[in-house]
Formats: structure tokens, C-alpha cells, sequence
């Protein structure tokens, strides 16, 4: 029997797309791009350009209003050797250590608190984060009133206990002490509402698994909570890093000015002059522009240098 030779399909042909030429592409997006300008363009005028603007400058000697003279190196081998930077440095991280630790203690615990609350949560969250969002200008004269030698509420509740007076506004560790509670009460609700956020995406199955192996609380919270707080917790960490170590409107209004003193001094004995006080005190009471640009470089390494230093062991401890 003969076999009917098999018939060839006609190959199919496909329309060809026409290519897009890669800048006629970008300006089809033109109104997308345009959209978004505006941030770019702020952040270019008042980010990118000033930081470009202060590494210039650190490298001259300018009183804002002169002729700008090189210096190069000078300017950071004198900041390497300055007792006053390093007092800066000293007194920051102080205030930093008694503000930062007890202030996650407390979002923490409040956090756990707000989490196991039932009724008027939402009341308690905007309670607790309202003093993150008030007037620090205002809360450092509050907290001014409060500290008061001779009128202020502490030493009310001082002497109510039997206890003498303190000059808190006017001792080198009650100026710390002072900043730094007034960090704390402005910082632990809006860290607790970070904690808050933290704990609500751990499963419940595991607190019940704990409960059924006749875990108590308190093993609950160190073998369930806190080591799945940890993202959380180096987070608030290194946040708290940065704002800490960049305190300035508390220092400044909270201490004000004295008759002999600048605005910058950070008190008697410059027992409050933290970093960023010091680095306006070099720019705008001494008219030292370019010293100041190499004082914000140096506080720039300090905060990267410790922000790093907690990244990494929060980090080692959840590894181990």
C-alpha cells in the first residue's frame, strides 16, 4: 500500500515587536518621574549638599564670612588632640548609658503590659507614645521645674523621705542624671510601641507549648519572648544609639543660659555639654566654621563606631 508523503507545516512567523529605544522608554515615564522629583530634589539640597558642603569646609579655616584659608589635615590632627572633644565624648556617653538601658527596661516591660492588656489598648498606646510627640522644648522646661534646686518636685520628694536636698541643675552627675531621665520619659513609650509591634508577631502556640511544659512566666519571657525579641530589640538598640548619642535640645534648654555662660557650655563645669553642644559651641560662639565641619565628622565616626560596637553584640548573642 503506498504511503502519502507527510505534508510540511509553513513555519509560523511571529510579529516582531518593535524594540523601545532605552531613552525613549525613560521619557515615556516622564510624568512617574516627575512625580517623585521633589524628595530627590530636597534631599539633594539639603542632604547631599551641605554634607558635601561641611567635608569641604572641615579641610578650611572660615569664620562664615571672610576668605576661606586651606588647611588640610590641621583642623583633625588638632581634634585628635582635644580635651574638650573627649570631655564631649565622656559626658554623651554617660548620659547615653543612664538614659538608653533603663529607658528599654521600661518600654519592654510596658510593652509586655500593653500586650496582655483587654480593654482601652489604643488609649494606653497614645498615652504612652504623646511625650515623643510633645514640644521637647517644652518638656526640658517642665523637667527644668522639676529638678529645681529649691522649688523642683524631686527634692520635695526628697526631703518627704527624710533625705537632703540635691543641686541637681548645678552638679556635674545631677546635670547627668537630669538629661537623662527626661530622655527616658521622652523615648520608652515610642520604644514600647516599637516592642508592642514586636510581640504581636510571635504565635501564640508557642506561649500555650510553654505553658503546657509548665513553664511559669518569667521562663516564658527569657526562653520564648526575648529571644524572639531580639531582631527588635537590636533595632530599638541601634536606634536609641543614634538619637542618644546626638543629644542636643534636651541638654541645651534644660541647662540654659547663665550670665557668664554660653548657650553651648552645657552647664557648670560643662558637666552637660554633650558632643553636638560642643560642636555649636566651635561654630557658632567661637565663628570657627571650619573646626565645627570637623567636629560634626568626628561625632559622624562616633556614632557609627558604637552604633557597630551594639549591632555586634546583640548579634552574638542571638548567634549563641
Amino acid at each position: 500500500m503506498a504511503t502519502v508523503p507527510a505534508v510540511e507545516k509553513p513555519p509560523v512567523v511571529l510579529p516582531q515587536t518593535p524594540a523601545v529605544h532605552p531613552k525613549k522608554g525613560i521619557l515615556s515615564h516622564w510624568r512617574l518621574y516627575a512625580a517623585i522629583s521633589p524628595f530627590y530634589l530636597l534631599f539633594l539640597a539639603f542632604g547631599l549638599i551641605p554634607v558635601g558642603f561641611s567635608l569641604y569646609l572641615s579641610f578650611h579655616r572660615w569664620d562664615g564670612l571672610g576668605t576661606m584659608e586651606w588647611a588640610g589635615l590641621a583642623q583633625f590632627r588638632y581634634l585628635l588632640s582635644d580635651s574638650d572633644f573627649y570631655s564631649s565624648i565622656g559626658n554623651t556617653l554617660i548620659i547615653w548609658a543612664l538614659a538608653t538601658f533603663p529607658m528599654i527596661f521600661l518600654a519592654m516591660v510596658t510593652a509586655v503590659m500593653l500586650n496582655s492588656a483587654v480593654r482601652f489598648k489604643n488609649v494606653y498606646r497614645f498615652a504612652y507614645f504623646l511625650p515623643n510627640v510633645t514640644s521637647i522644648v517644652a518638656v526640658a522646661i517642665i523637667f527644668g521645674s522639676v529638678f529645681s534646686t529649691n522649688f523642683g518636685l524631686m527634692n520635695a520628694l526628697l526631703q518627704a523621705v527624710g533625705l537632703d536636698q540635691v543641686a541637681w541643675l548645678n552638679t556635674p552627675w545631677g546635670i547627668k542624671v537630669a538629661i537623662a531621665t527626661l530622655m527616658t520619659w521622652q523615648w520608652t513609650g515610642y520604644n514600647a510601641i516599637i516592642f508592642l509591634a514586636g510581640l504581636q508577631t510571635i504565635p501564640s502556640d508557642l506561649y500555650e507549648a510553654a505553658r503546657i511544659d509548665g513553664a511559669g512566666p518569667v521562663q516564658t519571657f527569657f526562653r520564648v519572648t526575648l529571644p524572639l525579641l531580639r531582631p527588635t530589640l537590636l533595632f530599638v538598640l541601634v536606634v536609641s544609639t543614634v538619637t542618644g548619642l546626638q543629644s542636643f535640645a534636651e541638654p541645651q534648654v534644660l541647662l540654659q543660659t547663665t550670665a557668664n555662660e554660653s548657650t553651648f557650655s552645657g552647664g557648670p563645669d560643662h558637666a552637660g555639654r554633650t558632643m553636638v553642644l560642643y560642636f555649636f559651641q566651635q561654630t557658632f560662639d567661637n565663628n570657627d566654621f571650619g573646626y565645627g565641619a570637623a567636629v560634626a565628622w568626628g561625632i559622624f565616626l562616633v556614632v557609627v563606631i558604637f552604633s557597630i560596637i551594639n549591632w555586634r553584640l546583640v548579634q552574638r548573642r542571638s548567634e549563641d
